[in-house]
């Protein structure tokens, strides 16, 4: 490959993400409602129009400087080394079709990206399933960005099947808290001190818990050294946001403390189904925060801009969660779980806790080098039982290239537990993507405790009177 121009400097978590520790990479499922009729030929103009100006990082390369530091350079891009058609044997059910991608995306999810190209990777798959006509996959590394930015960047690229003419709208990101009044004295002194004893506390929690203190083994959690190389399984379950919103009106509280509570709630069941005594363990959820200062998504242009509110990149800080405990196995506490969920993420997101973190991952990568911070990362992720992110999609159905998109979901790779959880918000709907280690975790099962939490939440949440 030629150089085309100079270096840019790649941002600390580039640097972490893509390391001799860890490759993390972002999956973006796209599912057509009409047979793919993209082909080889038809995909390399598509791409090198509409995708690769997107950013620059997506056609550059990774190397390190004389410090260590890695730097982002430009180089020729082989388009026809980034996309891929397999193949699969002709003339089968959609359900056989089912396992034949369900095997696909473990194989890819397990193969690393080569560095000397540039880090994603696009694959087509022509052959019906029971969910979709075809299936189009963007396998790209967490480097280029995060969900926020690679969401736009896809965004970019689709258009509202109904009219492409108009632009595509997001469902709406406002909080349900009350308005504060003036305030005494002595009320702003004690949220001072209320604020500064969060602020070490959070600060003290997160430093244990990326050193020295991990979750319990559970059965969601193996513990196993490597996880992050096993072959995977992925559970989809699909919620209407109407229903959500409709939980959000009765207790106050935000769409995201929502889903968080059922995720925590769906999990506890789970493991109380293989395991009772696991129903107390100590299990910690990460839950991934956007630290752009907006909302909603901005244009590709914006984005790149330098002092942008909505910056590309990793911009985002991990919130250590525990999760609360199933305390009655036959009254499983249901609205608790929203609730503590809701209160404790409003606590951290308030202290200090995640700036005074992020200064020391500086201080790390400054002292001692990008590997020793990217090692202290990998630790605060395998030490904690899962991950939680979610993004907004777009409120009506989009279409790639005149192919109406029915579904689309995504997946975090490359982190070192044996579950990832993803959410993503589509046409009215809520998606929640559950990405397990193969053999240790019952994918059906799982499943079926999520969508029985749901249940339990908005039928507690109906017996509760409006906030």
């Amino acid at each position: 490959m030629e150089l085309k121009e100079g270096l840019e400097p790649a941002s600390p978590n580039a640097q972490y993400f893509n390391s001799s520790v860890m490759s993390v990479f972002i999956l973006g499922v796209m599912q057509s409602e009409v047979p793919i009729e993209i082909n080889e030929a038809r995909s390399i103009p598509l791409l090198n129009d509409m995708f690769l100006p997107i950013n620059t990082r997506f056609s550059s390369i990774m190397v390190k400087d004389r410090k260590g530091e890695k730097q982002w350079k430009r180089v020729e891009v082989k388009l026809d080394e980034h996309v891929n058609f397999p193949i699969f044997p002709t003339g089968l059910l959609p359900t056989s079709y089912d396992e034949y991608l369900e095997d696909y995306i473990s194989n890819i999810a397990m193969e690393h990206f080569p560095q000397n190209k540039p880090l994603w990777e696009i694959h087509v798959v022509k052959y019906p399933t029971s969910n979709a006509a075809g299936t189009i996959i963007f396998k790209l590394h967490h480097a280029l960005g995060d969900g926020y930015s690679l969401m736009g960047a896809l965004l970019s690229c689709l258009q509202r099947a109904d009219n492409p003419s108009l632009p595509l709208t997001f469902p709406s990101h406002q909080r349900s808290e009350p308005e504060s009044g003036r305030e005494s004295v002595r009320g702003k002194v004690s949220q001072l001190c209320s604020f500064i004893f969060n602020s070490v506390s959070d600060f003290g929690w997160s430093m244990l818990k990326s050193t020295l203190v991990e979750d319990d083994r559970t059965p969601i959690r193996s513990g196993a050294e490597g996880v992050e190389y096993q072959p995977i399984m992925v559970s989809n379950m699909i919620f209407s946001m109407d229903c959500i919103k409709h939980i959000k009106a009765k207790l106050g509280v935000t769409v995201n403390d929502i889903i968080t509570g059922i995720i925590f709630l769906g999990t506890r069941l789970y493991m109380q189904e293989i395991s009772n005594k696991s129903t107390k363990s100590h299990s910690t959820a990460l839950v991934l925060l956007n630290t752009r200062t907006m909302n909603g998504y901005k244009s590709i242009e914006e984005m790149l801009k330098p002092n942008s509110k909505a910056q590309w990149g990793n911009q985002f800080a991990f919130l250590h969660v525990p999760m609360p405990e199933l305390k009655d196995h036959k009254s499983p506490n249901p609205l608790e779980f929203v609730l503590a969920a809701s209160k404790i993420i409003k606590k951290k997101k308030t202290s200090l806790g995640v700036y005074l973190t992020g200064r020391v991952l500086e201080i790390v990568k400054k002292l001692r080098g990008p590997e020793a911070a990217a090692r202290f990362v990998h630790g605060t992720l395998r030490n904690s039982s899962l991950s939680i992110s979610n993004v907004i999609g777009p409120v009506e159905q989009v279409s790639l290239d005149n192919h109406p998109i029915k579904g689309l979901y995504f997946m975090v790779l490359g982190v070192p537990q044996s579950l990832i959880i993803t959410i993503v918000s589509y046409m009215g709907n809520l998606r929640i993507s559950a990405v397990m280690e193969k053999g240790f975790l019952d994918p059906q099962r799982f499943k079926s405790c999520v969508e029985n939490a749901f249940e339990i939440i908005l039928k507690a949440a109906d017996d509760e009177i409006p906030i």
